[in-house]
């Protein structure tokens, strides 16, 4: 029953298929075989195109830090640091959406933790580069390189607890308990 509870939460919109009578005549089912992949091409160069600005200037200010924008800050760099700011406050937010459901939450805590991994990196090559910093920063960095990693992990570790359980009840039960049915 537990197995089957956690394949109905997942939304599996229903796919057409060619063979039942309403899609089986042929003007019809070249229609759905043609614009199909068209649409899906065309998204696909969208997102592409789209997405190469976001990983440009965040390339351009990982690499070069505040001077991508202008050497002397001001109004450019308020709005970089602010629109960052943002981004930050999106990537918690994404965290805390997989609270209620978390052991079925595992692709997009990955990313999430990918995101915050990425960026940790690019603080602690800034490190490197310009020096210690003051005790927030290392505390940042130890956040997104120590915490996020081992928070990954364990909610590897329950999501495959959760997946044992689903398939049978008794795989995380303590021995004590399985001793007590044996002995009756």
């Amino acid at each position: 029953m537990g197995a089957r509870r956690l394949r109905r939460r997942r939304f599996n919109p229903p796919i057409p298929r060619l063979t039942s009578p309403r899609l089986n005549f042929p003007r019809y089912r070249d229609k759905v075989n043609r614009a199909r992949p068209i649409e899906t091409n065309l998204l696909q160069i969208a997102v592409a195109v789209a997405g190469g600005v976001p990983v440009a200037a965040g390339l351009a200010g990982a690499l070069w830090g505040p001077a991508m924008l202008e050497p002397s800050g001001g109004a450019s760099l308020d709005s970089h640091f602010r629109y960052l700011s943002g981004l930050l406050l999106a990537i918690g937010l994404g965290y805390w959406s997989t609270i209620p459901r978390i052991e079925l939450a595992g692709g997009r805590f990955a990313l999430l933790t990918l995101i915050v991994v990425c960026g940790g990196f690019f603080r602690a090559v800034g490190l490197l580069i310009t020096g210690p910093s003051d005790p927030w920063m290392l505390c940042a960095l130890a956040m997104e390189l120590i915490v996020t990693p081992a928070l990954y992990l364990w909610q590897g570790r329950v999501a495959r607890h959760a997946r044992l359980q689903a398939v049978s009840p008794w795989a995380g039960a303590p021995a004590a308990a399985s001793r007590e049915n044996t002995a009756s």
